[in-house]
């Protein structure tokens, strides 16, 4: 990786861990607030790379506040998912992969026979919500369906995105990539992952 390429990477971390940015958008403003958002050849970093200088920024200027941030954003996804069972809920994003702060949404993806149960169930539940899209595994639209969640531990509401998919997409959802990483998991993935932060806190 270039040095521009790795300067890019590190504004590009600042802005998902101060502003909350997702990385596509903080790669390209990083670009532009670095005076390199419109030249030819500028390489912007991979989002491998900007989760690793994500990382770093934390382990520097977080370290005493992401942690609980992380634990209670995980409690939110993993009461969403309890809520939501029925439809094969993996959460994915920053929640998952450990980097989110208070700032950062709970993403879960769900895995739906029919593509309008999920809102359905949430109007069962008499939860508002609203509808929004996103291209999908076959670069077709899905809907996004948000939710907001008071969460006590931080003191405010949190985002939940449900993201609904075909339930034939669940195949190969928990496979690893060429690191060993996974992009999402399910519930009793992410309660490992809440017991092991306890401990690795305790």
């Amino acid at each position: 990786m270039s040095e521009l390429t790795a300067e890019i990477a590190a504004q590009a971390a600042r802005l998902v861990v101060e502003e909350g940015l997702e990385y596509g958008p903080a790669k390209r403003r990083a670009a532009r607030d670095l005076g390199r958002g419109s030249r030819r050849g500028v390489h912007l970093p991979d989002n491998d790379a900007v989760e690793d200088a994500v990382r770093e920024y934390l382990a520097v200027f977080c370290a005493d506040t992401q942690p609980g941030e992380l634990a209670a954003l995980r409690g939110v996804a993993a009461l969403w998912m309890e809520r939501l069972a029925e439809f094969r809920p993996h959460v994915t994003g920053a929640v998952w992969r450990g980097t989110a702060t208070r700032l950062s949404a709970v993403h879960l993806q769900l895995y739906c026979d029919d593509c309008k149960s999920a809102e359905i169930a949430l109007l069962n539940q008499g939860v508002d919500y609203d509808v929004g899209s996103v291209p999908g595994p076959r670069q077709q639209p899905v809907d996004v369906l948000s939710v907001a969640q008071w969460c006590a531990a931080l003191g405010e509401p949190v985002t939940v995105f449900l993201t609904v998919l075909d339930h034939d997409d669940l195949r190969g959802a928990l496979k690893s990539d060429p690191q060993g990483r996974t992009q999402r998991g399910d519930l009793a993935g992410l309660r490992r992952r809440i017991q092991t932060d306890e401990e690795n806190a305790a």
